[in-house]
């Protein structure tokens, strides 16, 4: 079956011609023109704007769309010179009021004139990449009025001339502003940039830099940073009122260039009212204001911090070397904890809790503090002082910040074993003496410390509470077995102490009354006989006693003594007169301790419970005393003498730094040994900086020691240096 022909259909051209008019463009024109014409003179109520957009349709159909768009341009151009003429002839402060009305009945016009050549717009001008009938309307409006030399100019001094009066403290037609300057923003980003917005800055900054000038010349800082806060709140709000948003970057860069970035520098170092002076006042809303407007300038904020810091710096350098405050430690730091409080306050207040001045002031106590070798020493005084009465009636909740404060300072120490020292000591009284006013307050501490250091820092600690538990459940068990034993005699209570875990003391001796030492072989016997292999020393220079003595005229009184007191004390039973070669010679209590002990008893108003013969300040070999049988006080209980804490001499001072450095010694060595271990082949300067990141939680260790403990294992066979490079170590497995 053959297929099918397709017929070709065409589709061809009427036979016959369409005649038009030769006058038709011309005639048709002519009406649209007319018509122009009575919508700018405000007669177009009177049109057929039907009739109208046919007329301009067929235009555009037959051809004649590039008639209609050269006879529109014409039109509108007549029309504008002769508004310009009319806006150039507005006086004063008519000229704006002339302007912008003209602009709103030109942009009413030409809604109306588009509307009319809707078709051309949308077909014509398209295809002939023409500008549109609006964008053209406003182009004209730019070339002939805008930018006509007589308007641009007086526009340009009007506009300026009112940010000019406005700032100088006039009011001004802020709607009117708002509806020019939104006039050049609609003619283009060009037009309201170069016609105005360039101007403005340049006269802005001009403006700001002789105000700037006259300003701190003339305010303190404070008054200054207020005013440059007005000046820069007030361009945000003329911004917000008049002027295109994309101005607001601008012009306040322009406000913090000249008036703060210009000065910033002195107005930080201002006498009298600067930076440092608003620290020490505690201005903290001109420091807020300060950090403010700073934040918005280059380098602002690493300015203050940096004045801030070489401040805070000074002071502490100059409270460290104030013997004054050096001569009571506990002073000392609560010196130090409240110029912290005072910091943070102003940073948390002022300066919005900055991370960076946070670390900054972080810096700068851990500097100054460490320049003090006996800042461990003294805030374990600052800590012992509040446990031992400084708590009493305080809040668990301030327990607990006081606590903080103290951990603070105490990350701020290179030297955390020095300190680790002090406090065991400090504790070991405490607890020995049954002083401490809150025992959760000291667990508190030694959780902290934990928590910050590991449980190796604190395991000795949490061993001395161990064994106070410990002594009480032992004391329950020799009274009981030995209660009826003892009878009317002394009472007896005994810590026994773990010689590991407690501060090493030097076994002192001392001979105790027959009545004391009685009960204590007692207790030795019961104690050996229920633990086996181990050993008891007694400790007679840690130890307390209570005595009932009776003075003259049957008075009597409880006095709370140390066991070298008691001793001497318990001699006086059996005669009135004894000299100090006798006192001596009987307690066998070592001389220094009995010379301090006789001055508490004989030298201190209010406690002294002997007479010396002859009456002074010091004691020496030729001293007689006498129990005071006169001695008066309004207490029942009376307490002589003290085992609280105090700060060493210098000569105990270094005898704690040498046992500290020997304790440090080992730790070094086992540092070596793990990172060789792991590293097998390590040179000189790597082992050093590897060592003192491993131990730099609790001290800082001199690379000579480091060297030194490096010599010592290589001659003890755990490393050797490697025979090819002297400076590379290798460690022998």
């Amino acid at each position: 079956m053959s297929a099918q022909k397709k017929k070709a259909f065409q589709i061809e051209a009427f036979k016959h011609r369409v005649v038009v008019d030769p006058k038709y463009a011309e005639k048709t024109w002519k009406i649209l023109e007319h018509a122009i014409h009575e919508i700018y003179n405000h007669n177009a109520s009177g049109l057929s704007f039907e009739e109208l957009y046919r007329n301009a349709y067929n235009m555009v159909l037959h051809k004649f769309g590039e008639k209609l768009y050269s006879g529109l341009v014409t039109t509108m151009t007549s029309h504008l010179k002769e508004i310009s003429n009319s806006i150039e002839a507005a006086q004063g402060g008519l000229f704006l009021d002339e302007l912008n009305r003209k602009w709103a009945e030109h942009n009413k016009a030409l809604q109306m004139i588009r509307d009319i050549l809707m078709y051309m717009d949308r077909t014509f001008i398209p295809n002939t990449h023409k500008t549109p009938v609006h964008e053209l309307g406003l182009n004209l409006w730019r070339d002939v009025i805008i930018h006509s030399h007589a308007i641009q100019s007086r526009l340009q001094a009007i506009l300026l001339e009112n940010v000019r009066r406005e700032r100088s403290g006039e009011v001004i037609d802020r709607g009117l502003m708002r509806s020019i300057t939104k006039m050049l923003m609609d003619l283009g980003p060009s037009v309201y940039q170069d016609d105005f917005e360039k101007h403005f800055l340049e006269v802005s900054a001009d403006f700001y830099r002789l105000e700037s000038q006259e300003f701190i010349e003339s305010c303190d800082c404070g008054e200054y940073l207020k005013k440059a806060e007005r000046r820069l709140n007030e361009e945000i709000e003329r911004v917000s009122h008049y002027l295109d948003t994309r101005s607001e970057v601008k012009i306040t860069n322009v406000v913090e260039t000249e008036m703060i970035e210009s000065h910033m520098h002195r107005l930080v170092q201002m006498e009298n009212s600067g930076l440092i002076n608003m620290i020490v006042d505690e201005k903290y809303e001109d420091l807020g204001r300060m950090y403010c407007l700073f934040r918005r300038v280059s380098n602002g904020l690493v300015l203050i911090r940096d004045v801030m810091t070489s401040y805070i710096r000074d002071t502490g350098k100059q409270l460290l070397t104030d013997p004054e405050r050096l001569k009571d430690p506990v002073d000392f730091v609560q010196h130090l904890l409240d110029l912290k409080d005072k910091y943070d306050k102003i940073i948390t207040s002022a300066f919005r809790n900055d991370k960076t001045f946070q670390n900054a002031l972080n810096s700068s106590f851990e500097y100054f503090i460490n320049l003090n070798s006996r800042s461990p020493e003294f805030i374990s005084l600052f800590v012992d002082d509040k446990l031992r009465k400084g708590l009493r009636g305080v809040t668990e909740e301030d327990v607990e910040l006081l606590l903080d404060k103290v951990m603070m300072l105490f990350r701020y120490l290179q030297e955390k074993d020095v300190f680790e020292k002090y406090y065991k000591q400090h504790l070991a009284k405490r607890l020995l003496s049954g002083k401490s006013v809150s025992d959760d307050a000291e667990r508190s501490l030694i959780v902290k410390l934990k928590t910050e250091c590991g449980y190796q820092f604190t395991s000795k600690l949490e061993g001395m509470f161990t064994d106070m538990k410990t002594s009480q459940d032992t004391m329950q068990g020799f009274h009981a077995s030995h209660g009826s034993d003892i009878g009317d005699g002394p009472m007896l209570s005994v810590q026994v102490l773990t010689t590991g875990s407690w501060p090493t003391q030097p076994i002192t001796t001392c001979k105790l009354p027959a009545e004391i030492l009685g009960i204590c072989e007692k207790f030795r016997n019961y104690y050996l006989g229920t633990h086996t292999g181990r050993r008891l020393s007694w400790q007679t220079n840690m130890g307390t006693a209570d005595l009932k003595a009776t003075f003259g005229k049957g008075q009597k009184h409880e006095l709370n003594v140390s066991t070298y007191q008691m001793c001497v004390l318990m001699l006086f039973n059996d005669a009135d007169r004894l000299s100090y070669k006798e006192i001596e010679q009987v307690t066998e209590i070592p001389t220094f301790d009995l010379k301090r002990c006789l001055q508490s008893l004989a030298c201190v108003k209010g406690k002294n419970v002997l007479r010396k013969e002859p009456m002074s300040k010091d004691i020496v070999d030729t001293d007689t005393f006498l129990f005071n049988d006169k001695y008066t006080s309004k207490f029942f209980k009376v307490k002589i003498g003290t085992v609280a804490a105090q700060r060493e001499s210098e000569s105990e001072n270094q005898e704690t730094r040498q046992r500290v450095e020997e304790d440090r010694k080992p730790q070094i060595e086992a540092a070596i040994v793990r990172i060789m271990k792991a590293r097998r082949v390590l040179d000189h300067n790597n082992i050093v900086a590897e060592v003192t990141k491993q131990l730099q939680s609790r001290f800082l260790p001199n690379p000579v020691v480091i060297k030194k403990r490096i010599e010592s294992l290589i001659e003890r066979e755990f490393l050797e240096r490697d025979k090819g490079d002297r400076k590379l170590y290798r460690y022998l497995a």
